[in-house]
């Protein structure tokens, strides 16, 4: 949908962003009540449960967003195997009465939901409004003719994981969006109908051109017209329109259109995202207040460019970038925005500049934290069109669903200035037969060209020699060439047909991949993968593991070794990191990202031994005696010194590849001290080795929390010594209480292994920390959070409890 400010917490949230006491004047036109307490679920297929006279009064009560699946328990023998992470699948029903009456003449109620997991079914008073077998997608129902006036009204959604796997990732089940009732006149903006471009830009002054699309649902023709207000980030107005009032026949569409000029416009950028507002009301004849939406946008130029890659408003950047999946760790697929502003902020701190939604549309605010936080996003459509991955997945339903799917994912989210370019697609299998794939694509982008034009379309070409796509003329369909890992095959196309635009879609994390792509000027820029840690896609390791650990950032938000090294390739700002390499001279691993995924029924891959782990971020080893160890540094300071106790083991410079900074040293207990001596930079990263674990030592991020589905609070417990030093080996439970205004949510570790349940108060330590997810709740002004363990000191924190 477009972006109401009426949407529910986050749009409220966005609003107080933008400088918005209140919500426009208008807002009465179009009524918005959230749906987020008050259903009920069951796990199963119980028959009826879509009727009003149905009896759940045996069912769950549970607020929405949901994923019933994240609770677990892990199981080896789970459906979806590794690639959901071992996790559970299957049916749901959920069930709200709705405290709603039958509208006034001319008015009509509608349903929406972000995001059902997935084949969705949804219903009201057992009548039918409609499925939809992708779990990505934003529903809308009108549910006005069904409503009784005598009540009760109950709305019911069935959820339908039960064919997993049908992703090669963890994905959720059950309504793990938002849900919320929008009341408004027959005639109104359809849903993602409201459309602002800004793509006539010159010094002093900007074009911003609004199309609305107006829907009549009323019996009878009606008319309908446009006022529009601009607002600044200041939210002062900047610009004001109207287009007056045409005639729609009934269940048609009409599309208004205005052009309004901004002047001195204050640019969305990287590091200044300014956001601006368009209040968009629908009149009637006289000006009666029919509807309204307000679509927050960025004026800003972006452009790739054969030659030089991409460019943001005149300035030629390299994007660094990482590709995402969607779940939030301990807390699923319905992930609190906290807990995503908490991880794009630990990404944006190593240098990360770019996103790639791997390989979904994300939540409609998530790309809102990116267009506040300063992201430009690679917004991807699929991972499968006609040829499967996994059996259950989405090439089942690509034929007859991809049209109308990219159109609504492509609608909903084409406002936001933080997404710079689509992807039709990743890794596509359909590539191995030319005719299928040409005729797939041509299609994609008829639509997505159409839906939005002022932004290019790519996709993350798979082993392209290996089919033919630079031969074929497949990739030179797109309006910018992705391909994944392969680097410098994706620079001999560009210096066979140097009219190609090229970008990384997908790209290993070694230092070769990325000098490649730094030291090429066509080369637009590169997504790790991948960004974060994520549950599922365990297949390949086998069990016991449930996650991919592939992130530059764990599944808790905390920084990796294998980060800290990218923030020193990344980082506009002086970086120092000080490890400790117990193999120096081993070589980076390294992927294509080929391997096919285990066959059903068990989707189990014989576990293969792990990778010997080589760096740690400690001077604490194993054995304490003498013996050869290495310090290294990462840094992209000019120079950096080491010592150790105090000795001082000389200085080295940059390399020119950007490769890590080594001193072979005889190891001995104490301190070790990295330091960058660049003129007027004052930065050191130290070492030291810990004794027997102490104690709890607990920190918060934040020193106050609200009471939302949104808001958390990470609290993080490290295990530490008698001088606060981190015990890398403890592997204490730790359990987690929460007294006052409060609530534990979950807690997790960051442990590939671990399979204790998210929602348990106790988690063992990995590598001497755990963390804690915590919320607002009940009366009262502080909430204080304790971590104990036998043995241990206790640590304590309190926060703020905020509305």
């Amino acid at each position: 949908m477009a972006h109401s400010l009426t949407r529910g917490v986050s749009r409220l949230a966005l609003a107080a962003v933008l400088g918005l006491c209140a919500l426009p004047a208008f807002a009465a036109d179009r009524v918005t009540t959230p749906l987020a307490e008050g259903w009920t679920f069951f796990q199963g297929d119980p028959e009826g449960a879509e009727t009003a006279a149905f009896d759940d009064s045996g069912w769950a009560k549970v607020s929405v967003p949901h994923d019933w699946a994240i609770s677990g328990p892990f199981d080896i023998k789970a459906r979806a195997g590794g690639a959901g992470g071992f996790l559970p699948t299957g049916i749901g029903w959920y069930r709200k009465a709705l405290d709603v009456k039958p509208p006034a003449p001319g008015r009509r109620v509608y349903v929406e939901l972000d995001g059902v997991m997935e084949r969705s079914g949804v219903w009201i008073n057992g009548h039918h409004l409609g499925h939809r077998p992708s779990g990505y997608v934003a529903l809308r129902y009108d549910i006005t003719d069904f409503i009784k006036a005598d009540g009760p009204n109950v709305l019911a959604v069935r959820a339908d994981t039960e064919h997993a796997p049908s992703s090669r990732w963890y994905a959720g089940s059950g309504v793990y969006g938002k849900v919320r009732l929008i009341e408004s006149a027959a005639q109104h903006v359809e849903q993602g109908g409201a459309f602002v471009s800004v793509t006539k830009i010159a010094e002093g002054k900007a074009v911003a051109d609004i199309a609305v699309d107006i829907v009549n649902d009323a019996n009878a023709a009606a008319k309908a017209g446009l006022e529009v207000v601009l607002r600044d980030p200041s939210g002062k107005e900047v610009a004001r329109g109207a287009v007056p009032a045409v005639a729609i026949d009934p269940a048609r569409t009409e599309t208004l259109k205005l052009s309004l000029d901004i002047a001195s416009p204050k640019r969305w950028d990287l590091e200044a995202p300014n956001l601006y507002r368009a209040e968009i009301r629908v009149v009637g004849e006289g000006g009666a207040g029919l509807d309204a939406e307000t679509v927050p946008f960025g004026v800003r130029e972006a452009a790739f460019k054969a030659d030089s890659g991409f460019w943001l408003n005149g300035r030629n950047i390299k994007l660094k970038g990482v590709a995402l999946h969607m779940d939030g760790g301990a807390v699923g697929a319905a992930v609190p925005m906290d807990v995503w502003r908490q991880r794009l902020a630990a990404l944006k701190a190593q240098g990360v500049n770019a996103i790639r939604t791997a390989h979904n549309p994300p939540s409609p605010d998530f790309l809102d934290l990116c267009d506040q936080m300063g992201f430009v996003v690679m917004d991807e459509l699929f991972d499968q069109w006609n040829v499967s991955k996994t059996p259950g997945d989405y090439h089942l339903f690509f034929s007859d669903w991809h049209k109308r799917d990219a159109r609504d994912m492509v609608r909903r989210d084409r406002n936001h200035p933080s997404i710079v370019i689509w992807s039709a697609g990743n890794e596509i299998h359909d590539t191995a037969y030319p005719v299928q794939a040409k005729a797939a694509l041509t299609s994609l982008l008829n639509v997505m060209h159409a839906t939005d034009p002022t932004r290019p379309v790519t996709m993350g070409l798979f082993r392209p020699n290996v089919t033919g796509d630079y031969r074929n003329g497949f990739a030179d369909m797109l309006d910018v060439v992705g391909q994944n890992y392969r680097e410098n095959e994706l620079i001999a196309a560009h210096k066979q047909n140097p009219a190609r635009i090229i970008v990384g879609a997908e790209n290993s994390k070694t230092r070769t991949s990325w000098v490649a792509v730094r030291d090429y000027p066509a080369y637009a820029g590169m997504f790790l993968w991948t960004g974060i840690d994520y549950l599922g896609e365990a297949d390949r390791s086998g069990w016991p593991n449930i996650d991919n650990p592939a992130g530059i950032v764990d599944r808790t938000g905390a920084l990796k070794i294998i980060g800290m090294q990218r923030a020193s390739w990344w980082s506009e700002k002086p970086v120092l990191h000080v490890v400790r390499n117990a193999l120096p001279a081993a070589p980076p691993p390294s992927s294509d990202g080929a391997g096919p995924a285990p066959a059903l029924p068990t989707m189990v891959a014989v576990a293969t031994p792990a990778p010997k782990v080589a760096v740690f971020d400690d001077w604490t080893p194993e054995d304490l005696s003498p013996h050869e160890e290495t310090i290294e540094v990462y840094s992209n300071c000019a120079s950096v010194d080491v010592s150790l106790n105090g000795r001082w083991l000389g200085a080295k410079a940059l390399p020119a590849d950007a490769s890590p900074r080594q001193w072979a040293v005889t190891f001995a207990p104490g301190e070790v001290k990295a330091a960058c001596r660049d003129p007027g930079v004052k930065l050191e990263d130290t070492l030291r080795t810990a004794g027997k674990p102490a104690r709890i030592e607990l920190t918060a991020e934040t020193d106050k929390v609200g009471k939302g589905f949104d808001d958390l609070a990470f609290v993080r417990a490290q295990v530490v010594d008698a001088k606060g030093v981190v015990v890398p080996s403890a592997s204490d439970a730790i359990t987690f209480q929460v007294s006052g205004a409060g609530a534990f949510v979950a807690a997790d570790n960051a442990a590939p292994t671990d399979h204790t349940a998210f929602a348990s108060p106790t988690r063992k330590a990995w590598q001497g920390k755990a963390v804690a997810l915590v919320r607002g709740a009940g009366e009262g002004a502080s909430l204080t959070i304790t971590a104990s363990a036998p043995g241990l000191t206790a640590g304590k924190v309190s926060l703020k409890a905020v509305q």
